[in-house]
């Protein structure tokens, strides 16, 4: 008898340990406005609305599943890093967290730059209108056609990240008679508190030169070997979804000592710092992010610090803000299919999208929250699991929440801060169609990226 396989007990499907979710909250109809972004409150009759309009009448206009994306708060969160950093620091939106041409214009009117890490992104960008020399490209393995490209449409800041990069890169700016403006990406080795998949400045990953090892002050070297180049500073990026600048205080303290190594050694002193983004929000309750001006506030301080005891002048700081920005500003709205009681474990919700849509917490273990929205309901609290309609045991889209327990096929229920990386990581799973993204302002809605349809994917299966 193979011993590779056994019968599933009862509670084989209990994936959290009992007792890991929190207790039900007081008010199942409450909306947290922690984790919903600023216009979303309910009606007279109990329905959600965000922006002055109805659930109802957005899934009815523009079907399910749907990001609905607020814009009036993306404004307000773009205008609130751009004014807590000021003129003496430059804010770039990190684009691979969400991006769109509605995205890159509202950016634009804003007054914040925008950072890019593939030629996908960056043509959206162009096409949007965003002066070139507002963007910045990363990426570990740009092609040589990327970079081209780049260089050739005047990309202000290329981030460096290997020794081969550099070389391409130089010569590629020589044949076009540009001295290209650079930055070099190294690992600090700070070990962020986030999900290892996401932890960015470790030693043991793909991205950047090593301090530690020497190969960034290597780089150095290579960069300021080339007349084709301008190196401008020092890149370090810890990692995603950090609730704390610890670790950036730790980053800019190594990254600083890179910079008085520059100094000592080549006479040069780099007029700028780069400590990326990655600060968190909150998805649920629990999480407590901070606020820009107090972010800022604290960066700032530390790099002064820091370059003081060293000895140097402060160089311009930039971050690279993203999921900060969007992540709170948007929610998926879904239509409920099936509710199906699990005796002993909890119900499970089937819903008309899934990790098509949303695959965070298939691939990160992500924590979601999520509510009725089509209407209020004071039944009693159930445990559910709110899971996609892909054939996978793994499509869930809210491991654990609680929702009222006369919930019923048709209702709409809705998770929040989906902003973020859901609609930049959706797939064609199971040929699912990736829903749009609907913007919503003063009482209009507007679709910003449409819903894919049948034809679409037929029109890249050539046969």
């Amino acid at each position: 008898m193979s011993r590779s396989a056994h019968p599933a007990g009862p509670r084989h499907g209990d994936v959290l340990p009992e007792g890991h979710y929190q207790a039900p909250p007081a008010d199942l109809n409450a909306l947290d406005p922690k984790v919903w972004s600023r216009t979303v409150t309910r009606d007279a009759e109990g329905v959600a609305t965000v922006g002055g309009i109805g659930v109802k009448q957005l899934a009815a206009e523009f079907g399910t599943p749907a990001y609905v994306l607020d814009e009036e708060d993306f404004r307000t969160r773009a205008r609130a890093w751009r004014d807590a950093f000021g003129t003496e620091a430059d804010v770039y939106y990190a684009g691979k967290a969400f991006l769109s041409k509605a995205i890159v214009r509202w950016l634009h009117e804003e007054g914040l730059n925008l950072d890019v890490c593939s030629v996908g992104e960056l043509a959206v960008a162009l096409a949007a209108g965003m002066p070139p020399a507002r963007i910045a490209l990363h990426g570990n393995n740009k092609s040589v056609d990327e970079l081209e490209h780049a260089v050739k449409t005047g990309v202000g800041h290329i981030v460096v990240d290997s020794y081969e990069e550099i070389e391409r890169l130089a010569a590629i700016a020589a044949r076009q008679g540009v001295r290209q403006q650079v930055l070099i990406r190294v690992t600090v080795g700070v070990e962020a508190h986030t999900h290892e998949f996401i932890a960015t400045a470790h030693e043991d990953q793909k991205f950047g030169l090593s301090l530690t090892g020497g190969a960034a002050a290597e780089a150095v070297r290579r960069v300021l070997g080339h007349d084709s180049l301008e190196l401008r500073g020092i890149h370090s990026h810890i990692g995603s979804q950090i609730f704390d600048t610890a670790g950036f205080e730790v980053a800019a303290r190594r990254v600083v000592g890179l910079l008085a190594q520059v100094r000592d050694e080549h006479g040069v002193e780099l007029p700028e710092i780069d400590l990326g983004g990655g600060l968190g929000i909150a998805y649920t309750s629990e999480d407590d992010p901070r606020e820009p001006a107090e972010i800022a506030a604290a960066l700032a301080d530390i790099v002064r610090r820091e370059c003081a005891a060293a000895h140097l002048e402060a160089p311009r700081l930039s971050v690279e803000p993203g999921r900060a920005i969007v992540g709170p500003t948007a929610f998926t709205l879904y239509e409920v299919g099936t509710v199906k009681p699990l005796e002993g474990l909890r119900t499970y919700v089937s819903v008309d999208g899934g990790m098509s849509d949303n695959i965070r917490t298939a691939l990160y273990d992500a924590e979601y929250s999520v509510a009725l929205v089509s209407r209020t309901s004071e039944a009693e609290p159930m445990l559910v699991r709110v899971v996609g309609k892909h054939c996978e045991s793994g499509d869930i889209v809210v491991r654990d929440a609680f929702l009222p327990a006369d919930l019923a096929p048709g209702d709409l229920i809705a998770v929040p801060a989906t902003g973020a990386y859901c609609r930049s990581m959706a797939s064609n799973y199971n040929h699912a169609l990736k829903p749009p993204v609907v913007a919503v302002k003063d009482g209009a809605a507007r679709v910003i990226v449409r819903r894919e349809t049948e034809e679409d994917l037929l029109r890249l299966d050539i046969g």
